[in-house]
């Protein structure tokens, strides 16, 4: 019996696993700082360059965490399938809205998001051999108002840590999401749509 294909997720979110596991997708972790590994700068690749856009912005980043995902896996002389990453992040028009630093950071993004419509731009990018395939989504939501108290709450919840934008729709915010338009695997991380168009370019069987 021929053994099923699987591929290396270069991502520590757990919503990303999750997504590939819904398409039937066999897929191992490639995450760095492991024992021996040689230490890698996430803060740096992921710092906004001086006037850059958030489309660009975040296919630049998912370009820069799969090269490192490469370098990864030729150090760790591991079997060869594909290499898979993706990176999210949110837009208030041009401002780029990261990953919260405190409780302060997170309430300070709620509040601007809140009663507005943002972009969520998640940037998929596949490796295979010498080969790279990426797509780009980029879909609209729109938050109701919110109320300081509101807030606070969704902020103690402790969901908005590690999230682009301080909010994860697939939890507690989605009670405070009045309309999206898109994909609503790509405002969690990861396009189903896109990353199966990209898996069947490789000879992937979706």
């Amino acid at each position: 019996m021929t053994a099923l294909p699987y591929l290396y997720l270069a991502s520590q979110s757990p919503r990303r696993s999750q997504l590939l596991e819904q398409m039937g997708v066999r897929h191992v972790l490639l995450l760095p700082n492991v024992q021996g590994d040689v230490a890698e700068d996430a803060e740096a690749i992921e710092a906004v360059l001086p006037g850059e856009t958030p489309r660009d912005y975040v296919v630049r980043v998912t370009g820069l965490k799969l090269d490192a995902a490469v370098a990864r896996h030729a150090r760790r002389q591991l079997a060869q399938a594909p290499i898979l990453c993706s990176d999210t992040t949110v837009a208030l028009g041009t401002q780029i809205l990261g990953k919260p630093d405190d409780a302060a950071d997170a309430a300070r993004m709620l509040r601007q998001l809140a009663g507005q419509t943002h972009e969520v731009l998640t940037a998929v990018a596949l490796q295979d051999g010498g080969q790279r395939r990426a797509a780009l989504s980029i879909s609209q939501v729109t938050f109701a108002a919110m109320t300081e108290a509101q807030i606070a709450a969704y902020v103690a919840s402790g969901e908005p840590m590690g999230k682009a934008g301080s909010y994860g729709i697939q939890g507690l915010a989605a009670a405070h999401v009045a309309h999206m338009a898109g994909s609503y695997s790509g405002i969690m991380g990861l396009p189903v749509y896109e990353t199966a168009q990209l898996l069947r370019q490789v000879g992937w069987p979706l």
